[in-house]
Formats: C-alpha cells, sequence, structure tokens
C-alpha cells in the first residue's frame, strides 16, 4: 500500500489541502515554536494521508501529516506512531530512526517531522542503481539493533498481528469489498482464494509467527520509506519513515520486507536493459519463456549481494537471531510480491503480465522457503 513519506521528489509532489480548512495544522505549529506554514513554499507529497511539507515563517523545513480514515484506524495508527518514538527515544545509537519528530496532536491525528526536503528515497536509489551494498549493510544493521532494542517501553506497545496476510480473506471477501474493489482486486483475490497450496502456506506462516519471539518492528518496510540525505557513502544520513504500524512483532516481517522488495525488482528489471552489460542487445530481444527465465536469473543474481549485505549487517548487530527467522523471512519476502500485486491491482481495472510473474515466484518462496533462503540472500551471514 503506498503511504506518504518525507522524501521531497519533484515528480511527486500534489497540491496540499487548503490550510484555511485545516488550521489545526498551523495551530500545531506554533505550539512547537517554528511559526505556521509559509504558503508561498508549500506542497503535498503522494501518499494516502493529507501532507504539507515546506518552510515555515520561523525558517524551519517542517513536514505534518495528517492521519486519514475511520476515526479507530487513525487512533491505532497515531498511538503506533507514538509509541515508536518513545522506543527510540530511550534506545542505544545507531537504531534505525525515523526523522526528527517535533510535535503531535492526536485528536486532530497531525504529526509534525523535521522534512528531509533533499533525501532521495531507497526507491529511487534502487532505479538508480545506487542503493549500494555498503548502504544496504548500514541499513541491516540498524534494523538489527532496532530489533534488539531492550525492553524499555515494550509493554506498552501494541501485540496485534499486523493486517496481512489475511486468513479471512483468503477465505471470503466481505460483501462490501464487491462494491469497492476495482475489477483487478476482485481478481486478483479470486486467484489467491483458489489457491489451496497458497492458502496452506499462508497458514503455516501465520503458525510459525506465533510462535516467533517478537521484537519492536516496522511491520511495512518498503524501499519508499528509506530517506537518504547526502551522496550515498559512509558520510549519508539514513532514516526510515512512516512508523503507523510499529508494533512488537515477528521481526521476520522486516527482514522479509526488505528482501521482497529486491525480489519484485529483479523481476521487474526482466524487461528493462536496467544492469545489463550490453544494454543495446535488449532492443531486440526477443522475451521468449527461455529468455525471461535467463533474465531473471541474471537479475536476481546481480541485486543479491545488496540483500546478503543487508543480511550480514543484520546478524552482526543482531547475532543472536532465532534460528527460523531466515525462512519466515523468506516466506515474508514471497508473501511482500503477493502483496505488491494486491497494491497494483487497486490502481488499475486489469492485472499486468510482469506483476502476475512477480507473484508467481512469490508464491514459490511463499510455498517452499527453506529452498529459497540463499536465492533471496538471506542464507548463513558467513
Amino acid at each position: 500500500m503506498t503511504r506518504t513519506t518525507t522524501a521531497a521528489r519533484t515528480e511527486l509532489r500534489f497540491q496540499p489541502v487548503d490550510l484555511d480548512t485545516a488550521p489545526e495544522v498551523d495551530a500545531l505549529l506554533r505550539r512547537i515554536g517554528t511559526g505556521p506554514f509559509d504558503r508561498a513554499d508549500l506542497t503535498a507529497l503522494q501518499g494516502r494521508n493529507d501532507t504539507w511539507a515546506g518552510r515555515t515563517t520561523g525558517g524551519a523545513r517542517v513536514f505534518v501529516k495528517r492521519l486519514t480514515g475511520p476515526p479507530e484506524d487513525v487512533r491505532a495508527r497515531m498511538d503506533r506512531a507514538l509509541g515508536y518514538e518513545r522506543l527510540v527515544a530511550d534506545a542505544p545509537a545507531g537504531v534505525l530512526r525515523g526523522p526528527a519528530l517535533l510535535g503531535s496532536d492526536p485528536d486532530a491525528g497531525l504529526l509534525a517531522f523535521e522534512y528531509l526536503h533533499d533525501a532521495r528515497s531507497g526507491a529511487e536509489l534502487m532505479a538508480d542503481q545506487e542503493f549500494t551494498p555498503e548502504l544496504a549493510h548500514r541499513s541491516g544493521a540498524a534494523l538489527g539493533r532496532l530489533h534488539a532494542c531492550p525492553a524499555g517501553q515494550q509493554d506498552q506497545l501494541e501485540r496485534s498481528t499486523p493486517a496481512l496476510p489475511s486468513p479471512e480473506l483468503l477465505e471470503a471477501l466481505p460483501a462490501a469489498a464487491f462494491e469497492e474493489f476495482s475489477g483487478a482486486e476482485l481478481e486478483t483475490w479470486r486467484l489467491l482464494q483458489n489457491d489451496a497450496q497458497l492458502i496452506g502456506a499462508v497458514h503455516r506462516l501465520l503458525d510459525a509467527e506465533r510462535a516467533a519471539p517478537r521484537v519492536p518492528a516496522h511491520c511495512d518496510l518498503r524501499m519508499d520509506q528509506f530517506l537518504i540525505t547526502g551522496h550515498p557513502g559512509a558520510d549519508s544520513r539514513l532514516h526510515v519513515a512512516d512508523w503507523e504500524e510499529f508494533r512488537l512483532a515477528d521481526p521476520a516481517r522486516d527482514v522479509g520486507g526488505f528482501a521482497g522488495e529486491w525480489l519484485h525488482r529483479a523481476v521487474h528489471d526482466i524487461v528493462t536493459s536496467r544492469g545489463d552489460a550490453d544494454t543495446a542487445a535488449f532492443a531486440g530481444l526477443s522475451m521468449t519463456r527461455e529468455t525471461v527465465l535467463a533474465r531473471g536469473a541474471e537479475k536476481l543474481a546481480r541485486l543479491r549481494p545488496v540483500v546478503q549485505e543487508f543480511w550480514r549487517g543484520y546478524r552482526d548487530a543482531r547475532p543472536d537471531a532465532d534460528p527460523g527467522l531466515a525462512e519466515r523471512a523468506t516466506a515474508f519476502a514471497g508473501w511482500h510480491l503477493l502483496d505488491r500485486l494486491l497494491a497494483g491491482a487497486m490502481r488499475s481495472n486489469r492485472l499486468l503480465g510482469i506483476e502476475r510473474a512477480a507473484a508467481g515466484i512469490g508464491r514459490t518462496a511463499l510455498l517452499d522457503p527453506a529452498r529459497f533462503t540463499h536465492v533471496v540472500g538471506l542464507g548463513d551471514a558467513s
């Protein structure tokens, strides 16, 4: 699901909601001492929430997010986001952090952050082939330190299981879905619900998750939420945004989310020249089944070192992780590709062939994760 991040990318800017209709935004900014927004320097970023980003009259760069949705959902997401902030306030150095929280108004569903106006997202760096193995190692280490955080505030954190994958939805959709969902969404759910092997694999994964240790986890980790300022080397700053799904959960969700993003990228690169040694040859390439399989293996082999370094950094920071983590994370990486299929279906009336291909690979990893841990880059970190 696409959610708003604090990265500023020109092609993703939109006209923000008129502040005259949301006086609580400037009221919050006055309360935290930045002054109200300068309306001449204001934009919105893509996502499900209302957002405002720009300079304030006091000269601060601020990003404000107003959570949208049913009141009970907004309250739960706000509680989780603030729970994360309380935890990392006392966390050791080097844990995975979001942009600095400047203030909040839980009653209005508002969160105000430092605006990283010059940040590039991990998704952008991935597409530009600039998300390096070194940066992946740092990311894995920072996530490992978060997962290893001492008890502290953990007794106050939510322990519920994230909404997806859902055994209930794999059995049947609620009646309202048939009016709200696109044709592609209904087709996708029909495919999933008619796949007995897939449903069995989801039940096995959720059983394994229930038996797994719980750690402070992001639970919705995607590359567009990674925000990197400065050149993506040792001196760059790394943040991850959007902590509204944060809770005590299986660490495999986060590790699998990262690996799944790169698995998804590898499949989509099959039909591009990205990373090809001979880019000119791509123009005349015939996409036969054999060619697709060969290119898929090549693309995955090219990107696997990034996941391997992420996993190595994670294990360096958290050497006592449970022995089943890599297998569960591989299964969640597989589910991630199916989740991306569902997310794409929300924005389309038909399923794209490349998304079907990605979902097929995800299904394979979900059905037999032990066999595919090394394939996705989550083998032994030696």
